[in-house]
C-alpha cells in the first residue's frame, strides 16, 4: 500500500463531520513539521484550522484544502462503513475519500518527496486547511485569508484540492468558478377568505408574474471561461395549509450562479427595480456567498497544465463549471487559484469513493507542479 493510500485511510476513519477536525490536522501537521514547516493552528469559534508555512521568502505556493465531510447518511445503505476505509474493486471507498481527504494525503506526500529532493528549494510553501468547507464557511478559510492580510502574508499560488475530475484524474482543471449570490424574499399581502378575494390581496397571485420575468431574463451570455449567469428559485413558502384561505405572505428563495460579466451589484438593483416595477410589497434580504474568480494565465496555470500532462500524456480542460469552493476566499488577494483533485462522481453521495491509483497519480501532479514552480 502507498504512502498516498495509507495516509487518507487515517484520514477517513477519522468522523470529521463539519465542524469537527477530529484530529485530521494535527495527523498533517506532525508530518509536516518533521518537514521543517512552521505549524500555526487557528481556532476561530467551533472551527479548526491550520496554517503550516515552510520557508519565509517569496513566492509564497499554498496547498488549501478542507478536514471536514459532509454526514454519511443512512448507514444501512453504505455498502461498506463510511468511517471504515476500505480498498475494494481498486477503489478506496469512505466519506472524504474524494471530497477532499485523498487529495490532502496526496498533498502531503506530494511536498514530502518534493522536499527530500529539494531541500534548498525556492520561496516557501504552505498548507491552508479547515474543518469549516462543507458547512457555513464562516470561521475557516475566509478567517485565515484574513489573519494573512492582516500581517500582509501574501499567497501568490494555491491549488484547491477540490475534486474536479470528471472521467479520469487530471481530465479536468477548475481555474475559476462562479459568483454565487442568495436572495431571501418577503412578499406581503392581506390574509382573507378565498370566497371574499376583494377583502384580501394574495400575495402569490402578485409575486407569479415577477418571478415567471425573473426566471425568463437571460442576464448576460457568458463567455469563453463562464456559462451564462443562472438564476434557480430553491424554496417558495405561502398559506397556511387549509383551503379557504387566502394567505398574507410569501416566502421565496432564489439563488444566481453568476459570471464575470455580471456583478453582485448589478443582480441586485436589477431584481429590485423589477419586484418594485411589479408593484409588490416586499422585503429582500441578501447573501453574497462569493465572487466569481478566474485564473486564465500565469505561472500555475502553466506548470498545472504541464505536470498534468506530464502524468496523463495529455493536457486537462480548463472549466468554471460547478459550485463554489474556498478558492473564492483566496482569489481575492490577488492570488492565482486553481482547482485539481480527483474524479467527483460519488462526492456526498452515499458509498463515496475515488479510484486508489488516482490519488498516487494525483501526488505525482502536485509534486510536478511543486518541482516546476519552486526546483
Amino acid at each position: 500500500m502507498s504512502d498516498v493510500i495509507t495516509l487518507a485511510k487515517d484520514l477517513i476513519s477519522r468522523p470529521s463531520v463539519t465542524p469537527l477536525d477530529e484530529g485530521c490536522q494535527t495527523l498533517m501537521a506532525e508530518r509536516l513539521a518533521r518537514l521543517g514547516f512552521v505549524i500555526e493552528p487557528m481556532i476561530f469559534e467551533d472551527t479548526t484550522n491550520l496554517w503550516a508555512r515552510r520557508g519565509s521568502e517569496g513566492p509564497l505556493f499554498c496547498f488549501a484544502g478542507h478536514t471536514d465531510v459532509v454526514p454519511a447518511g443512512p448507514l444501512e445503505k453504505w455498502d461498506t462503513p463510511p468511517f471504515e476505509p476500505t480498498i475494494k474493486d481498486g477503489m478506496l471507498h469512505g466519506r472524504g475519500a474524494a471530497d477532499m481527504k485523498g487529495s490532502l494525503a496526496a498533498m502531503v506526500v506530494a511536498t514530502e518527496r518534493f522536499v527530500a529532493e529539494h531541500p534548498d528549494h525556492k520561496g516557501s510553501i504552505a498548507f491552508l486547511i479547515t474543518s469549516d468547507e462543507e458547512g457555513p464557511f464562516i470561521n475557516g478559510t475566509v478567517r485565515v485569508i484574513d489573519t494573512l492580510e492582516a500581517r500582509n502574508e501574501k499567497i501568490r499560488w494555491c491549488i484547491v484540492g477540490e475534486p474536479s475530475s470528471t472521467a479520469q484524474v487530471g481530465d479536468v482543471v477548475k481555474n475559476g468558478r462562479r459568483g454565487s449570490i442568495t436572495g431571501d424574499l418577503l412578499v406581503r399581502g392581506v390574509q382573507g377568505h378565498v370566497a371574499y378575494p376583494h377583502l384580501a390581496d394574495n400575495p402569490i397571485h402578485k409575486a407569479a408574474p415577477a418571478l415567471a420575468e425573473l426566471a425568463a431574463i437571460e442576464w448576460d451570455k457568458g463567455n469563453a471561461y463562464f456559462p451564462p449567469t443562472s438564476f434557480q428559485i430553491a424554496n417558495i413558502q405561502g398559506g397556511t395549509g387549509a383551503s379557504n384561505v387566502i394567505p398574507g405572505e410569501l416566502q421565496v428563495q432564489f439563488n444566481f450562479r453568476f459570471s464575470t460579466e455580471l456583478t453582485d451589484a448589478a443582480i441586485r438593483e436589477r431584481v429590485e427595480a423589477l419586484l418594485t416595477r411589479h408593484g409588490l410589497d416586499f422585503e429582500l434580504k441578501w447573501t453574497l456567498s462569493g465572487q466569481p474568480f478566474l485564473t486564465d494565465t500565469g505561472a500555475l496555470l502553466d506548470a498545472t497544465v504541464a505536470a498534468v500532462a506530464a502524468v496523463n500524456g495529455q493536457q486537462p480542460a480548463l472549466l468554471t463549471t460547478g459550485g463554489t469552493s474556498d478558492g473564492r476566499f483566496i482569489a481575492p488577494t490577488g492570488a492565482e487559484v486553481i482547482e485539481l483533485g480527483p474524479v467527483n462522481a460519488t462526492i456526498h453521495k452515499v458509498n463515496e469513493c475515488v479510484k486508489a491509483d488516482d490519488l498516487d497519480l494525483l501526488a505525482d501532479m502536485y509534486q510536478g507542479v511543486l518541482a516546476r514552480l519552486l526546483a
